[in-house]
């Protein structure tokens, strides 16, 4: 597999090895002594699995305490997916880093503890599969706006009629939100 770095620290895009030929393809999505050895000893909890039409904004989702790392990914359709440093001792705190997921590209993206997460889909009927290293715990749930115009995320919008949970429509500007330490 082929890990690349972001331009904030913490956040992986993951290309694994695929094997192809007329059949389809096989790829290894996970495997944890790879993993481990690529420097992400990660033991995950719980795996999640969504689907969403295009224009979908899920998110900027945390959790605080509790924090969970993701390793996310898209098997049908499409996404933009974004991670944004909630750690106020990281030099990169309210940067955001974002990565187009696929199911052509088969990329993974590691968000780690201490970002909030969202994603826009791009396409309809689009699935997409998140592990989790800590279970989830809604009393635990920050939303932080996906619109923050301190933050700035270059959303591609080209059009969407973006369409949003009441959870997300109520997310608090990161000025408003208790950082991680």
């Amino acid at each position: 597999m082929n890990i690349i770095e972001c331009d904030i620290e913490g956040p992986l895009i993951i290309e694994p090895q695929v094997f192809g030929d007329e059949r389809g393809f096989f790829m290894e999505s996970w495997n944890a002594g790879k993993f481990a050895a690529a420097g992400l000893d990660i033991a995950f909890v719980q795996d999640n699995h969504s689907l969403s039409q295009k224009g979908v904004l899920r998110g900027m989702h945390f959790q605080k305490p509790g924090a969970q790392g993701k390793l996310v990914r898209v098997i049908t359709g499409a996404v933009y997916d974004v991670a944004v440093d909630m750690r106020q001792s990281s030099q990169n705190f309210g940067q955001w880093t974002g990565v187009e997921l696929n199911a052509r590209n088969k990329r993974l993206f590691w968000v780690p503890r201490g970002f909030a997460h969202g994603f826009l889909t791009l396409e309809d009927d689009t699935e997409f599969l998140y592990k989790c290293d800590a279970p989830y715990a809604p009393d635990d749930e920050h939303s932080l706006a996906w619109d923050d115009p301190d933050v700035g995320i270059d959303w591609p919008l080209d059009g969407l009629d973006i369409q949003l949970s009441a959870k997300d429509r109520a997310g608090k500007r990161l000025a408003e939100l208790e950082p991680f330490a």
